[in-house]
């Protein structure tokens, strides 16, 4: 029977899952953006309209603030071209995201360390959201969001003292005669 290391099983089990989450970010990002293609032959006045309506019912965003007002002349005013421009951003989005899995996956460091450094980004707009309007919806995104950047941290600060240890250990021994 094969002897693993110790936390192997949450090493293992732990970045297969945070993969797949990062997998399942980039189909929703595709999915996005194969919506801002189909919109290029859509009134764009009415689409503002429609997408700030379910926005408001979804995150209460002020129909009378003036983010809302601005956000549906840029959308109201988006052309063919711009949707485009938006659509690649958003498939971009989704390779970075699929990289990412892949690399989480394969339980590669340099996978952690973008994880980490993208879910920690976001930490700050989180919280932010939260102290505007708390919902069960912003807690649980916080809270998810959370558990991966501490589980991604631990992995790497227990990698790094490992390493050390095992550098450690190569300086004490002695050659032999």
């Amino acid at each position: 029977m094969q002897h693993h290391p110790k936390g192997f099983f949450v090493r293992h089990f732990g970045l297969r899952g945070v993969a797949l989450f990062e997998a399942g970010k980039g189909v929703l990002a595709i999915v996005a953006a194969i919506w801002v293609l189909t919109l290029r032959h859509k009134d764009m006045q009415e689409v503002a309209e429609n997408l700030l309506s379910a926005l408001h019912k979804v995150i209460h965003l002020n129909p009378d603030g003036h983010f809302f007002r601005t956000l549906q002349r840029y959308v109201g005013g988006l052309t063919p071209g711009w949707l485009r421009v938006i659509a690649l951003g958003i498939f971009l989005y989704a390779l970075i995201r699929f990289v990412e899995a892949g690399g989480l996956w394969l339980e590669k460091e340099w996978a952690e360390w973008l994880a980490l450094i993208a879910g920690s980004f976001y930490v700050p707009f989180e919280i932010y959201q939260l102290a505007r309007r708390a919902t069960g919806w912003k807690w649980l995104i916080l809270s998810v969001n959370l558990l991966i950047v501490l589980y991604l941290a631990w992995l790497l600060r227990d990698s790094y003292r490992r390493r050390a240890r095992l550098k450690e250990m190569e300086s004490t021994k002695t050659p032999a005669n």
